[in-house]
């Protein structure tokens, strides 16, 4: 009998609609032979699986079931893409562990510690990975402006702490425009980080991790056409370059790799991971964890997948497998 697979997408936050084209993606590719597969979409406490004709089911959150006309859909297994909170924060995940039912990124911990890019990054840099100079503010924190511009220089970006996809994010080049990017990143959430801006190759580099199979994605070099990396060059193919692989050197492309790799088992990841860097005079600086990446057919993970000759089919169900018989 197949396996029923919930492929969890929506989510409370801006990236809403980024899950959403993130679900379409891994739904067209999993194995339809082996899995029998479903949508359910989360937002607010709605919790609804849809029909293939548009028709919505609601979800019994007492096992995360469906009763359908056909009968109670029970699922094996919870693909979760959601950008955001409660999906990529830990929320979803710990719901999950209490009732038992297996999920396919990082637990409760990595979660919410990803999700906090500040410290997320300020652990890892006790690991020895270099990052950006920094400074954390929360809701009615006081702030100055030229105290910021003092100690991390012009220009900087302001974002926020818990948000993706470059949402409430400002590339600041004068200090006078640094109190509007704060307001700006806040509208997004509670926290707002502020960093100093560093001139170099972006780059970004998938890895997953099973019971007997490692395996690190070539790297894609980032090429944006905007100011930054922003949230039209992320979804709009004509404002951004992405090479993979990416045109830096074999021993950089193994360093990388092997960052990527230190900082999946150092935060104890799950599933697929993306980590994000920029070279620096040669050094890679860590940018940020993805936990839940995009995975839409043009996202980084499918590309890097294709450049390194798997099937993404393939790569999907070997995460799927490894979690359904790890007892």
């Amino acid at each position: 009998m197949k396996k029923k697979i919930a492929v969890i997408a929506g989510g409370d936050s801006s990236e809403e609609v980024v899950s959403v084209k993130s679900a379409g993606g891994i739904i067209s590719f999993l194995d339809k032979d082996r899995y029998d597969v479903y949508l359910v979409l989360i937002k607010k406490g709605e919790w609804l699986l849809r029909g293939e004709n548009g028709e919505s089911y609601p979800i019994d959150k007492n096992d995360f079931s469906a009763a359908t006309e056909n009968g109670k859909i029970i699922f094996d297994f919870a693909y979760i893409t959601i950008h955001g909170t409660p999906g990529e924060n830990g929320v979803l995940q710990g719901y999950f562990d209490l009732i038992g039912l297996p999920y396919s990124c990082c637990g409760v911990f990595a979660a919410s510690l990803t999700f906090n890019k500040y410290f997320c990054n300020k652990m890892l840099q006790g690991f020895g990975i270099p990052i950006a100079e920094s400074i954390l503010l929360r809701k009615n924190d006081p702030f100055s402006a030229d105290e910021i511009t003092a100690r991390l220089g012009l220009p900087c970006f302001i974002k926020p702490n818990v948000g993706g996809s470059s949402f409430g994010t400002t590339k600041v080049k004068n200090t006078a425009d640094i109190a509007s990017a704060v307001g700006l990143a806040f509208a997004e959430g509670e926290e707002v980080i502020i960093e100093s801006f560093m001139l170099g190759t972006e780059i970004t580099c998938g890895c997953y991790k099973i019971k007997d199979k490692e395996v690190v994605f070539p790297i894609t070099e980032v090429v944006s056409k905007n100011e930054f990396f922003d949230y039209d060059a992320k979804y709009n193919a004509d404002q951004v370059e992405e090479i993979t692989p990416a045109r830096i050197s074999d021993e950089l492309t193994e360093a990388v790799k092997r960052t990527t790799s230190r900082i999946y088992d150092l935060l104890g990841c799950k599933g697929i991971i993306r980590v994000d860097y920029i070279i620096v005079d040669g050094v890679p600086h860590l940018l940020e964890v993805n936990t839940t990446p995009g995975m839409t057919p043009t996202s980084f993970i499918p590309q890097q997948v294709r450049a390194a000759g798997l099937d993404i089919r393939e790569v999907m169900t070997d995460i799927i497998e490894n979690e359904l018989n790890k007892n």
